[in-house]
Order: C-alpha cells, then structure tokens, then sequence
C-alpha cells in the first residue's frame, strides 16, 4: 500500500513470512473484535427496544442497522474526507472520499496516499493517526456489515442461493441404511449362536424309563 515497498531479495521474502503469518492473525484479531462490538452496538439495543417498548424486533433491527449505517459512513467517510481535503494540497473533497472508500473496502490501490508530502507539519503524528483511522474504519465496516447481514429479510434472501435438499430422498437412503445395519446385525447374531452350539459338547437325551426312575426314588 502506498510507495514504501521492498527492493532487495531478502526483503521481499520476509514481506512473504511475514504477510502469511501475520494476514491470519489480522483476520482473528478482528472477528474477535466485531464479535464482542456486535454485542453491545447491535444486539443488546435491538433487544432492549424489542423488550422494553414491545416493538417489533425485526422492525427495530432494520431501523438500528439503517442508522448505524448511515453513521458509520458520516463518521467514517465524509467527515474523514473533508479532513484529508483541508489537510492535503492536491487533494479535493471527491479523490479524499475515494481514498476513504478505497481504503475501508480493503481495495487498497495505492494512487493516493496521505502524509506524503515532507513539508507537512507533525507528519509522524499524521501517519499515526491515519494508522488508527484506517483500523477503526475497517472494524466499523465489519461491525455494519455483520448488523446487516443479521437481519431476518436478507437471511431469507440467502437462503434462496442455498443447494435445496430432498427430504423425502434423504429419508429413504436413511431408512435403507437402517435396514441394512439392522440385517448385518441379526446375521451376525445368527452365526454367533450357530458357533456357540457347535462348541457346546454333546449330551445325551434322558430316557422316559430313567427319567421316571429318578423321579420315584
């Protein structure tokens, strides 16, 4: 991102380690962040206006989630940009919104990057700050996008891409499956009691006669 890129061998083989390592911890360290944001920006208010003033909670999740919308993009797009349009020369208020747009979507093309100019006063704390600015966005557009993805009506919308399956197709190989287990299983008990029959040695029958005899003395 931006002009900073490495030139040497080695360089560009430590930017590969350390991308593969560090690209992953990157994505865990903010699904761990948007999970726990979610809960207290999205979900507990949702539930609290759905608890306490009985309306309804798909009514509220839409309106919370068009409202955390429409802040995040005030917050994390126009007034950035009208920041970056006073802070940069050459920069007017439509290349400092499609600098905040490309860099929040990740897309990230480099054309424009802030703080390049070495005439800038605290140009370190302005680096810093477009540092932190960049991380808080990227969290804020996962925490609305996850609000939206949350709602009823886009989950039905989604379910209309999904591989429907046969129940009653399903059901049938299951129950053959069932059959068949259940067929080895009392074969299988069949020949243990064939072989332990064999195994049993062989006594012979009593006869009527002794038999009376035993039972008189």
């Amino acid at each position: 991102y931006g002009h900073t890129v490495p030139l040497s061998d080695g360089g560009k083989a430590f930017c590969i380690i350390y991308s593969v390592i560090g690209i992953p911890f990157t994505l865990l360290f903010l699904t761990a962040v948007v999970q726990r944001v979610t809960i207290h920006v999205t979900r507990r208010p949702v539930l609290y206006f759905h608890v306490r003033w009985g309306f309804s909670k798909q009514a509220v999740a839409i309106v919370h989630a068009v409202l955390l919308g429409v802040v995040t993009v005030s917050c994390f797009f126009f007034i950035p940009a009208a920041v970056f349009s006073l802070l940069e020369d050459d920069w007017n208020f439509l290349e400092s919104f499609y600098f905040c747009f490309i860099s929040l979507s990740t897309i990230g093309l480099g054309d424009y990057v802030p703080g390049e100019g070495y005439n800038q006063k605290f140009r370190e704390l302005y680096k810093i700050g477009i540092t932190c600015y960049l991380l808080l966005g990227l969290i804020a557009m996962l925490v609305v996008l996850e609000t939206f993805c949350e709602l009823h009506e886009l989950k039905k919308f989604r379910k209309m891409f999904y591989v429907k399956k046969d129940k009653e197709e399903d059901q049938v190989h299951i129950i053959e499956h069932d059959q068949m287990s259940f067929s080895s299983i009392m074969d299988q008990a069949a020949s243990v009691k064939e072989d332990q029959k064999q195994n049993e040695p062989f006594v012979h029958p009593q006869s009527p006669a002794f038999a009376d005899g035993a039972a008189t003395q």
